[in-house]
């Protein structure tokens, strides 16, 4: 039998040294990760509303060094997402500026669709509403009164047809008025472009040709899309070729087809049916996503016309309060707008953008206000849009016009009445501060107020 074995045992138990450090019997193992990211009791969401950027950063580098609690990657993501913040910060400051804003126009952006994106396009209902629900109303006394400051002697507005055309006859005098005339281009390039023209009349959903996808990228693309006869797409038709467009070209050409294409075609949608076609009206929205160029070769081109109506003002001045506008595209608006020559529904666009309250630099302030003193001494009955928008002005802006501003204004309402919203006006611009002023001063005003009605 074997012997059995006898456990040895350690005649002088184990004792610790006070000043070594325990062992733990489990083997330390790094951690993870997001374990780190959990015991971390540093909030990532710290805003810089509070901070400044530079107090900011160096908090969050005194506390990820004090707590040794955060990795070396999450801590460069802080300074990183704090640095991203205060530059927002600063471009903000910038912004509410006036002296330091600048008018630039945005460089191009490239975004090209996918094609499955362009393909998988399911079509639009024909009954479909423009408004998802609810149907524009016009009121009609107000669109007789805005007739008076109706253009009479302006022309047809201008199409890429007619832009081809006069460029042909330049070059050949001896073109016919009655045929519809051909650029000097391949003949196979003629042939396949007039082919795809034919399918974009009739096309209501699914793939579009390829080689309508490649019209953007070419050199004569004004010549090739002429080929296609736009003012004879369906709309479905319109609203992917406007998709294409607006992503694959720069602001200036993106203008162009806008201008050309795309607002010819809406206007006479307008006027034939009376309402917008479901189709046309989210291509126009789609086209508002390059905001420099919807503004040139939309808003712009339709209030020059001198013939836009109270009907497609409200139509399309509906995407313009519905999508959001950059600020500074929302200014250089305004400013045109308020320099260009009047035509009533003006009125009903500048109202449009002062109501979205962005800040203003004090420059298109002065040209708001030189806008509306054009009709101090005018004799015409202004039209209720046109008292409103002085109304959403002066209640918006307020605070920031000069003492000599609302001596003008005061001047201004004084002959341009309206039994209903002038007493408004006179209300908002006789108890606000000046431009410049503390609101210590505007507590002054009160006082003066009630002292003078007791």
């Amino acid at each position: 039998m074997a012997k059995k074995r006898t456990r040895q045992q350690n005649p002088e138990p184990f004792l610790a040294d006070e000043n070594a450090a325990t062992v733990p019997r489990k083997r330390n193992k790094p951690p993870k990760h997001h374990q780190l990211e959990q015991k971390a009791p540093l909030s990532l969401s710290l805003s810089l509303s509070l901070f400044s950027g530079y107090y900011f950063v160096c908090l969050c580098m005194c506390v990820c060094v004090y707590m040794q609690l955060i990795s070396s990657g999450t801590s460069s993501k802080i300074l990183k997402e704090a640095l991203i913040q205060q530059k927002e910060i600063n471009e903000e400051n910038e912004g509410r500026n006036p002296n330091n804003l600048v008018f630039a126009e945005d460089t191009a952006t490239e975004v090209v669709l996918e094609e499955d994106d362009i393909d998988d396009f399911g079509g639009f209902s024909e009954t479909q509403s423009q408004f998802g629900g609810y149907e524009e109303e016009v009121d009609e006394e107000d669109e007789k009164l805005l007739e008076a400051f109706v253009s009479k002697d302006a022309g047809r507005q201008q199409t890429l047809a007619d832009l081809i055309v006069a460029k042909i006859k330049q070059t050949d005098e001896q073109v016919s008025s009655e045929v519809r005339p051909l650029p000097k281009l391949d003949e196979s390039v003629i042939d396949l472009y007039k082919g795809v023209g034919k399918l974009l009349n009739k096309y209501t959903a699914g793939k579009i040709p390829k080689a309508f996808k490649h019209v953007s990228s070419m050199q004569l693309w004004e010549e090739v899309l002429y080929l296609t006869e736009p003012e004879k797409w369906s709309p479905n038709a319109m609203y992917q070729a406007t998709r294409i467009f607006a992503s694959n070209l720069g602001v200036k050409k993106a203008e162009r087809f806008y201008r050309l294409v795309l607002l010819p075609r809406t206007r006479d949608d307008i006027r034939k049916n009376k309402r917008l076609h479901f189709a046309l009206y989210q291509a126009l929205k789609k086209s508002i996503y390059k905001p420099a160029a919807f503004n040139k070769g939309i808003l712009f081109p339709l209030c020059e016309s001198g013939t836009c109506n109270l009907r497609e003002a409200v139509i399309i001045g509906s995407i313009i309060q519905k999508v959001s506008i950059p600020p500074l595209h929302s200014s250089v608006a305004l400013l045109r707008l308020a320099e260009m020559e009047y035509c009533g529904t003006t009125s009903y666009f500048i109202k449009l953008l002062i109501e979205k309250k962005y800040a203003l630099p004090y420059r298109v302030l002065d040209a708001m206000v030189a806008h509306f003193m054009k009709f101090v001494e005018d004799e015409r009955i202004m039209p209720v849009i046109w008292h409103q928008s002085l109304l959403a002005f002066v209640q918006r802006y307020k605070n920031e016009l000069t003492k000599e501003d609302k001596a003008n204004l005061n001047l201004l309402v004084g002959n341009q009445r309206h039994k209903l919203v002038t007493p408004e006006i006179l209300r908002e611009l006789n108890s606000s501060r000046n431009r410049g002023d503390k609101e210590d001063d505007l507590m002054s005003i009160y006082i003066l107020i009630i002292i003078a009605v007791t």
